[in-house]
């Protein structure tokens, strides 16, 4: 089936087998930052930005992303660099897998106008991090937002 879709501003016309998913398609087509962790959509580490909202790449067909404008963390503008320069500073990643999973997510609590320590400590509850506390990606994600 063809599908065409948007990935952070460059519009990809492709073929995709009706089961592909999206994490699948995403790597193919070059955003190696999408990561599959687990095999049951809990890990968040293929969390990207589908039509505004953070949904989990592996969790979607890339059928269901026909016409869709996508994000993922390979993606860069003022919001994205002040989040990736804050997680440098607070030291918010350790082997890296699911900072990916984590930008996109706070990339859209950013957005979005977070507004409370309590607001982005739920909505990163959606992404696991086995390597480190919550606590550095949190004040990374504050400074990023101005909380």
């Amino acid at each position: 089936m063809k599908i065409a879709l948007r990935v952070n501003g460059v519009l990809h016309e492709v073929d995709v087998e009706p089961r592909k998913l999206l994490a699948h398609l995403l790597r193919e087509l070059g955003y190696t930052s999408v990561r599959i962790g687990c095999d049951t959509a809990t890990c968040g580490a293929c969390t990207v930005i589908m039509n505004g909202r953070p949904v989990k790449s592996c969790n979607v067909l890339a059928v269901q992303a026909d016409g869709a404008e996508i994000y993922t963390a390979e993606y860069s503008d003022e919001v994205m660099q002040r989040l990736r320069d804050a997680f440098k500073r607070h030291h918010a990643a350790q082997c890296g897998f699911c900072t990916s999973g984590m930008l996109m997510t706070a990339y859209h609590l950013v957005k979005r106008g977070v507004k409370s320590e309590e607001e982005i400590v739920d909505g990163l509850g959606g992404v696991l991090c086995r390597c480190t506390g919550y606590q550095n990606i949190v004040e990374a994600v504050r400074e990023a937002a101005g909380v």
